[in-house]
Order: C-alpha cells, then structure tokens, then sequence
C-alpha cells in the first residue's frame, strides 16, 4: 500500500472528535435551559388558571350562601409551604370536603381543589386564601411565580415590600391588597 492510500482510509483525529463533543455539549446545554425555562412558564400558566378557576368557585359559593368561606382574624388557610424553610414542611393533602385548605367548597363548586405545581421541600410554595369577615376574600399563589414580572398581566401583583420580599405573586381578590 502507498502512503497515500493509508491516509485516505484514516479515522477521525483526537482534535476533531473533542471538538465534535464540545458542539454537542454546547448544544444540549442550551437545549436544557430552555427546556427550563418552558417548564416554569407552564407552571405559572397553571397557577392563573388554578386561581381563575378557584375565583369562580368562591364566587359560586357566595351566590349559595351569601358569604365566603371565613377563615377569621389573622389566619390564612394554605396548602404546601408559604414560608421558607426551618418553617417545617406543611403539605396540605385534603384537597376536597371538610379537611381541604377551603373547607367545603370542593367538590360542591370546584371538583378538587388547586395545588402548586411545584411543591417541593426547599422552596416556599403555596395556594393562600384569607378572609376575614366573609364579605371579601383574598387568594393568591405565593412565591411560587417563576416568571418575570410583567405590568400587563392583571394576576401578578408586583407586593409591597412591608408585604414580602417576593416579587411577583399571583393574586385574585373580591377586595384590595392586603399584606400577609
């Protein structure tokens, strides 16, 4: 055999190979983070619709009973975690009948109540709801907006900072804005 003949049927370098690697590394990597970032818009898209669909059935309740569901004084009612941690993990797992975190109003008005999506032990993640007398009602989903915050969505309230130090927590509300 020439010389020649030895080079054509020759594999790739070490050099070419690394480089092909890099390439494809570099690739995946911007195809992760993307991924990403899909996955926490999909997730705050469920919280407005979790919190749309939460809004029509207090409103259900309250042509029922004249009232909303009072949870009284200074207490919230919440499922998951509102606070970080060592707060202590709450996991509300009721989530229809009595024991729910809105008693009694599934499966009567909503089949099941909402949940966050993204519930997990490190971060503080929660469904809220507050009130006081019955006659207005607040529910939100707390520090759980992943998003960037954006003035024209009318479900992201941008808090006080004397509220919290989150920055955009979805927010529907029979009444104004009211620290927790």
């Amino acid at each position: 055999m020439t010389r020649s003949s030895l080079k054509s049927k020759s594999g790739f370098t070490l050099i070419e190979l690394l480089v092909v690697i890099a390439i494809i590394g570099i690739l995946s990597s911007v195809v992760l983070a993307s991924l990403n970032t899909a996955r926490a818009k999909a997730r705050d898209a469920r919280r407005v619709t979790d919190l749309k669909q939460l809004q029509i059935a207090l409103e259900l309740y309250f042509d029922t009973n004249n009232s909303y569901q009072v949870t009284g004084g200074a207490a919230t009612w919440t499922e998951g975690r509102c606070s970080p941690p060592p707060d202590g993990w709450i996991n509300k797992r009721d989530y229809t009948g009595a024991n729910a975190y809105i008693p009694n109003l599934a499966p009567t008005y909503i089949a099941v109540l909402p949940g966050d999506p993204a519930i997990n032990p490190a971060g503080a993640r929660c469904y809220g709801y507050y009130s006081a007398d019955g006659t207005t009602y607040y529910a939100w989903a707390h520090v759980g907006a992943e998003g960037a915050f954006d003035t024209n969505n009318p479900m992201i309230r941008l808090l006080p900072s004397a509220c919290t130090t989150a920055q955009n927590t979805f927010f529907v509300a029979s009444g104004g804005l009211r620290c927790f």
